[in-house]
């Protein structure tokens, strides 16, 4: 697997890859085209980056999307992160998530935020954050639509995998 950002070319291959996921609905892919549109028109501003994962064949598995959030000392928000159905389970997840860490830390950034929805189609996402070791720090509740909450979970930059931390 490689672990690259993306070209111009990609974002076709970036859209059926939400599109196919069965996860995000319609408006959430239009958001996501629109992050994806800004992070390729200005590759080298910290608001959006985004990070693709390509197997041996140069296909796409994955993408994750992140960038300092306005208005914070040193915050970074992961936006978006999604497998091509083809890879999942075969760890492109936690790898891109990783390189984004990584990528966050560089660049002097002390905190990392995911936030989701809680509804059904999210428990896989859920459970993956916890998995790598973030922490949910806030539930708002029925913050999309009634019943489904959105839930926010942190993790220190440059903490490993599994580590305990302290949230406050």
């Amino acid at each position: 697997m490689v672990i690259k950002p993306p070209e111009h070319r990609d974002k076709n291959k970036i859209l059926k890859l939400l599109e196919d996921g069965n996860v995000f609905n319609d408006n959430e892919v239009k958001v996501a085209l629109e992050v994806i549109d800004d992070a390729l028109k200005e590759p080298t501003d910290d608001n959006y980056q985004i990070l693709c994962a390509y197997d041996d064949h140069g296909d796409l598995a994955g993408y994750v999307c992140f960038g300092a959030i306005p208005m914070t000392d040193a915050s970074y928000d992961i936006y978006w992160i999604a497998v091509n159905l083809r890879f999942a389970g075969l760890g492109v997840g936690g790898q891109l998530l990783t390189a984004a860490e990584r990528d966050i830390a560089k660049q002097g950034g002390e905190k990392i935020y995911i936030e989701t929805s809680s509804t059904e189609p999210y428990t896989m996402a859920r459970e993956f954050y916890r998995r790598q070791g973030y922490k949910t720090v806030s539930v708002l509740k029925d913050f999309y639509r009634e019943g489904d909450n959105k839930i926010t979970y942190m993790k220190k930059a440059g903490s490993s995998y599994g580590e305990r931390e302290e949230v406050a």
